[in-house]
């Protein structure tokens, strides 16, 4: 789902609010317009059909659980639910580190020839822009951005893989997530 509208935002936020207070048919709607974004965000960073399922069936129960701690007056609901089905990728590839950050050249992969959900998600126009956006960095910023957020790689790790100092690391992330924030207002 690509949230495009400012209506359409305030629905999903309303959605979350009701949800929170163990509205199911709320939560039923919730899950309909939002499942294939978050499904497509937990396979991107997953690798793993199956893997990406679980994840976002364990982020819906979250959402059932922890659905009263949305403020809509810090982010929207779709920012809010994209974030922790992120957060849950990120927990299940530290689970597997090993493997999937040997080689980072992986990111680029594709996990199979079929359509899949992510397939259509990364086709949107917001999948587009992102990844437009992200061509703009300089090419150590853009790879150290990618691997912090599609393998959850820290800061640490990054700036050893990339021989710098960890304040550098730091430096690089939060200036190109303000270089990718200041182009996507755009």
């Amino acid at each position: 789902m690509s949230v495009s509208s400012p209506a359409e935002r305030d629905e999903l936020n309303q959605l979350l609010q009701q949800t929170a207070r163990n509205d199911q048919k709320a939560f039923a709607e919730l899950y309909k317009r939002t499942s294939s974004k978050l499904f497509g965000v937990c396979l991107r960073m997953l690798r793993d059909r199956g893997e990406a399922e679980e994840v976002l069936q364990e982020t819906y129960t979250t959402v059932w659980r922890r659905a009263d701690s949305f403020d809509a007056s810090r982010a929207s609901a779709i920012t809010w639910l994209v974030t922790l089905s992120r957060n849950k990728a990120i927990d299940r590839l530290r689970q597997h580190r090993e493997e999937l950050l040997d080689d980072p050249s992986r990111l680029d992969e594709t996990v199979d020839d079929q359509p899949t959900p992510a397939a259509g998600a990364e086709t949107s126009q917001e999948y587009l822009r992102l990844q437009q956006c992200l061509d703009e960095l300089e090419p150590q910023q853009q790879s150290s951005v990618r691997e912090a957020f599609f393998t959850g790689a820290t800061y640490n790790e990054l700036a050893t893989r990339c021989k710098v100092p960890l304040g550098t690391m730091k430096s690089w992330i939060r200036r190109s997530l303000m270089q990718l924030r200041t182009c996507l207002d755009q």
